[in-house]
């Protein structure tokens, strides 16, 4: 089946004074929540499940969640209200509501962008598949040129590494769109409650098959800042 999970939780700071009063994934843009649109773009990749987790304004979002239908896509909560766990703590709480089998399709509810999410699902590979692309960011994920395995990680400001860094590695922005097998979930066993999913496939990917896929056509607008906020409907109207 096709399964995946919105990273919805987070408390949107970057995004305030909006989200003193809603959950980030209920930002208006174009006059449509930001949740809802991510909802209606994996309904057209024929995603038969969605895992949503909830922390900010809880019960705003799952209100307004189980007001949205999509036939044959089943809608799921994941409840971080007690506390917030980042990305892979989130991911890892939210387990139980997997089909273990299945590949899950996991997005940043802020991401707007034109990847064609049908696709991925055709390219998952054995492990996890993360779409990236060379665009500028001062925090650049590094490949393996021959293999596109994962390496390692580099602030380009600062100079700090994770894993392994090498100078002919490529260096590829991450969208905040990846694909992951639950065969990973034990890996996770020996992290805290509360961990980045970016630094749990930095330790992983000596051992596990952790790949980059480059999408050379890839549009992306971030919408969690205020200063793209402003961009996101014309962005939407042209990348869909």
């Amino acid at each position: 089946m096709r399964q995946a999970m919105i990273f919805a939780a987070g408390l949107g700071t970057r995004l305030r004074p909006l989200t003193d009063t809603m959950p980030k994934a209920m930002v208006p843009v174009g006059g449509r929540p930001l949740i809802d649109i991510l909802l209606a773009k994996l309904y057209a990749a024929r995603v038969e499940r969605v895992v949503v987790n909830v922390h900010h304004f809880a019960d705003m979002l799952e209100e307004h969640l189980s007001q949205c239908h999509f036939e044959g896509m089943e809608l799921l909560v994941s409840d971080e209200r007690s506390e917030l766990l980042d990305t892979g703590g989130g991911l890892r709480k939210a387990a139980p509501l997997f089909d273990p089998s299945s590949p899950i399709l996991i997005h940043n509810v802020d991401i707007l962008s034109n990847a064609d999410l049908s696709k991925l699902y055709e390219l998952a590979v054995d492990d996890a598949l993360l779409l990236v692309s060379k665009r500028t960011s001062s925090r650049q994920l590094t490949f393996n040129t021959d293999t596109h395995r994962l390496e390692g990680w580099i602030n380009l400001n600062t100079g700090q590494t994770k894993g392994v860094v090498k100078a002919e590695a490529e260096q590829m922005a991450f969208s905040g769109i990846h694909l992951f097998h639950p065969r990973l979930f034990p890996a996770m066993d020996a992290f805290p409650s509360k961990f980045s999913i970016v630094d749990f496939y930095l330790n992983a990917c000596q051992e596990h098959n952790i790949c980059g896929f480059f999408d050379s056509s890839l549009q992306l607008l971030d919408v969690g800042k205020q200063a793209t906020l402003d961009e996101a409907a014309s962005f939407l109207g042209e990348n869909g």
